[in-house]
């Protein structure tokens, strides 16, 4: 039982990778001591045990047989094999592209729809405190308007930038999913197919939110129009005002 232990061991060494030229070597010397190993068993059970029985042929053959039957599995890695391991391979790299594509996207769309909010929140204060305000607090109003104004413009133009980039992943991961349909790495392919949809479905909804943001700053703009001209004219009433006043009382 040893003996057939050992030379198990040998034949799942041969068959366990792709061998090397020192591993043949190798394998050809522990096959040889198997082979002596096997004689000298069966020469103890029998209680004889003959030096020219080490060298018999059909042990040497059979023993021979084991190790290059392992030998044979190994190289059994055909090309087929060989193209499912890549692909798979392929489908792992695609999906990995894809995830920091998809977050970096994700963060860019997010920082904008904070950037445009937050530009939002200062114009309305602005907008209410028309009339009201100190020069130096208008001034610092305007300042921070002008700040999320350019903020919002800065995470714009990364949205665009992520968006290309994100674009080519998914196309590359619909590349790597087919391919790998093709050489036969079904379970691979359905990865990575699953892997679009969460990426998909996850950048849709941070596009709602920066599409929301938009919305908000458009009606914004048009409440700004529109109080901005309420303002000035009240501004001209009140001067119009004024000098109908000091006409009276020059009378």
């Amino acid at each position: 039982m040893q003996a057939v232990r050992q030379c198990s061991a040998c034949a799942r060494h041969a068959a366990g990778g792709l061998v090397r030229n020192q591993d043949v070597s190798l394998l050809q010397r522990r096959g040889a001591a198997c082979i002596r190993y096997l004689s000298t068993s069966e020469k103890r059970k029998s209680g004889v045990q003959k030096p020219g029985d080490l060298t018999n042929p059909t042990h040497i053959s059979l023993a021979s047989f084991g190790v290059s039957h392992g030998l044979w599995q190994v190289e059994d890695l055909s090309h087929n094999s060989l193209i499912r391991r890549a692909a798979s391979v392929l489908t792992d790299s695609s999906s990995a592209f894809l995830s920091q594509a998809t977050l970096a996207l994700m963060d860019a769309l997010t920082d904008y729809s904070k950037a445009v909010h937050s530009r939002i929140t200062f114009q309305k204060r602005y907008l209410a405190s028309l009339g009201k305000m100190s020069p130096s607090e208008e001034e610092s109003l305007q300042r921070a308007i002008s700040g999320w104004r350019a903020e919002a413009a800065e995470r714009l133009n990364e949205c665009k930038h992520y968006d290309s980039t994100w674009i080519n992943a998914v196309n590359l991961s619909k590349m790597a999913a087919q391919a790998a349909h093709s050489s036969g790495a079904h379970q691979a392919s359905i990865l990575v197919q699953t892997n679009i949809q969460v990426a998909q479905s996850q950048v849709e909804e941070a596009r709602k939110l920066s599409a929301e943001a938009d919305k908000k700053l458009a009606e914004t703009k048009v409440e700004e129009i529109q109080r901005m001209a309420e303002y000035n004219a009240f501004l001209e009433g009140s001067e119009e005002h004024e000098v109908h006043e000091a006409y009276l009382r020059e009378d």
